[in-house]
């Protein structure tokens, strides 16, 4: 990837859009749309600020929240994360002979959604396929994104799709799988053959977010969507290594205020507790998140490896899926079968929900949690 996102961005003109009976067409882009992070000490209390703008949070507060982007020396790994991403999918797409412009925006940070949005328009293109680097549905992870990006089209002659929350497609399960089955097997090298357990991590939301993340039933909402892709996930991987996991869901990065009821139980609560039950080692795998970005890199990474220290523990965390061969084919397909919808007339059943109001709810109080 350019050092510059935006650089190369090609005009539509010369976007190569299809070959064969492979193509992208009607869309001449790809953004990945995304939460965004500092690259340098200097950017992290503007880019707090961003993250936070509305709640009224005092810098002091920012400040102490900073700190943890200070130990990595004040840069985010979701860039370059993102950037890693985004070229493995270039090159899938370009392996099927589709070769059209790979951008990010983001919602935080540079470049912004209306800096991306600006180039893309400059260079002729009139419709683009987005592509969220969050798997689940909720408010912060899917609504916000779609809210954002009309916001940032609005006057423009630009129409962008987004594709759909993927956390319900079974090859997401799978490339998480091979990520604890590898974890797993970590663990044993340490522990042998005693009772382990498997803490699932995703990022905890207030309860009325959770509530609000599915117009349908309880079980389509943001805890249950984990639910089902941790219970998935335990399944084939425990399948590959023959033998039963135990496994739990917890949650890590709550903020906001103390009175407001979000997702339990953290996982550092649930370290000390689960080694209490006779259990001989854990394993946190982190399939909330698509790569190892702060979330992961501070609370996982650095708070519960050193509760988990603390408490002489065992501790192994698995990889996110990041750049796994079987996720990046996974992304392209979606992008290329949104694609073939539209041009086949099923866009009004294919298009991301938020543009037919059946998807997670927009409240005030929900606006302000990050994600």
């Amino acid at each position: 990837m350019p050092s510059d996102p935006l650089e190369g961005l090609r005009s539509r003109g010369d976007a190569v859009v299809a070959a064969g009976d492979v193509s992208l067409a009607p869309f001449s882009a790809v953004l990945f749309a995304s939460y965004g992070g500092p690259d340098r000490s200097e950017d992290v209390l503007p880019f707090m600020r961003n993250a936070t703008a509305g709640r009224g949070i005092p810098d002091a507060r920012l400040l102490q929240v900073s700190a943890h982007y200070e130990l990595f020396g004040g840069k985010s790994p979701i860039n370059e994360l993102n950037a890693q991403l985004m070229d493995d999918v270039r090159a899938e797409l370009l392996r099927r002979g589709v070769e059209v412009p790979v951008v990010i925006g983001n919602r935080n940070w540079h470049p912004m959604f209306a800096e991306t949005i600006g180039a893309l328009v400059d260079a002729g293109h009139e419709r683009v396929l987005a592509v969220a680097t969050s798997a689940y549905q909720s408010y912060s992870s899917c609504r916000q994104y779609c809210e954002d990006l009309e916001r940032a089209v609005d006057g423009h002659a630009l129409r962008i799709d987004k594709l759909d929350p993927f956390w319900a497609d079974r090859r997401f399960a799978e490339a998480n799988a091979r990520s604890l089955v590898a974890a797993v097997r970590a663990l044993r090298g340490k522990v042998g053959s005693g009772q382990i357990r498997i803490l699932f991590v995703t990022h905890s939301i207030p309860l009325a977010m959770d509530e609000a993340s599915s117009t349908g039933a309880p079980e389509a909402r943001y805890e249950a969507q984990h639910l089902r892709v941790a219970a998935q996930t335990a399944t084939l991987a425990g399948e590959s290594l023959g033998e039963e996991l135990a496994w739990e869901l917890t949650f890590c990065s709550r903020s906001g205020a103390p009175h407001i009821p979000w997702l339990e139980p953290d996982i550092n609560d649930r370290l000390p507790e689960v080694q209490a039950e006779g259990v001989v080692g854990v394993v946190a795998a982190p399939i909330g998140f698509i790569s190892d970005h702060m979330e992961v890199a501070y609370d996982l990474d650095t708070e519960a490896k050193k509760t988990a220290a603390d408490l002489g523990f065992p501790y192994v965390r698995a990889a996110t899926v990041g750049t796994d061969r079987g996720f990046v084919e996974m992304l392209v397909d979606r992008l290329l079968g949104h694609a073939a919808a539209v041009r086949e007339g099923r866009e009004a059943v294919e298009v991301c929900r938020y543009s037919t109001g059946t998807c997670c709810l927009s409240r005030p109080e929900l606006r302000g949690a990050t994600r």
